[in-house]
């Protein structure tokens, strides 16, 4: 097992952006690493967000519940990425989101006062946390806007896009995805039907490539020229 530190500076978090190796160090010294196996939860939506996260390994996903008991994907953690941002808020809130993981998943773990004392001594911290943010508010902006105005075939040629080069694994020929056709088709506002409708006929354009349980993004460009002509 790699060491934490050593670990961290392969994956070059947005999060430490502009911090020496010194200081990185000394913000992952308080932090407890801990593993979770496929499926478990990490935080829970309605609950008291006291602690705050980083993927070291595997992958998870946020997902809000409906009343009806469906999970609605919101976002994805590959390797690097924060989550439980609500810990570094000068009141305590609640977790907006649940977070699981999606595969065998390690993370840094900090608790809110530990993580809130970090940001009050590396401002870096709280520029580069603000920063992630507006990357949200980005996203939301633009998925709001692609539910208004894009054809089901757009929203869902981008979301394939941006999975692939968010969580995809790097394989020969292209990027490849462990994700359900239920997930996808939740994430792009589309049906099951439309979702397998499109990805049978992208595998015979040869954009992408189905397996069991996976697919392999063969062609991003194509994605994306699909996202944004249709």
């Amino acid at each position: 097992m790699l060491p934490t530190v050593t670990l961290v500076k392969q994956l070059r978090p947005r999060f430490f952006e502009g911090l020496t190796p010194t200081e990185i160090a000394s913000i992952i010294a308080p932090a407890a690493r801990r593993s979770f196996p496929a499926q478990s939860v990490m935080s829970r939506e309605g609950y008291a967000a006291n602690s705050f996260f980083m993927v070291l390994r595997g992958r998870a996903r946020g997902f809000c519940m409906t009343p009806q008991g469906d999970k609605v994907p919101v976002r994805w953690f590959p390797p690097g990425e924060i989550f439980g941002g609500a810990a570094m808020l000068p009141e305590s809130v609640d977790y907006l989101i649940c977070t699981e993981a999606v595969t065998n998943t390690t993370v840094l773990a900090w608790d809110r006062t530990t993580i809130r004392s970090l940001r009050a001594r590396y401002e870096r911290l709280a520029d580069n946390a603000a920063m992630i943010a507006y990357d949200y508010l980005v996203l939301y902006r633009s998925l709001h806007l692609a539910a208004r105005c894009d054809t089901a075939p757009q929203r869902f040629a981008l979301v394939l896009a941006n999975l692939a080069t968010g969580i995809g694994r790097q394989v020969d020929g292209g990027f490849e995805l462990d994700v359900r056709n239920e997930e996808l088709a939740n994430e792009a506002g589309v049906t099951i039907f439309t979702a397998s409708r499109l990805m049978s006929r992208w595998a015979l354009e040869g954009i992408i490539a189905k397996g069991r349980g996976k697919i392999v993004v063969l062609s991003l460009s194509a994605l994306y020229s699909l996202a944004g002509s249709l």
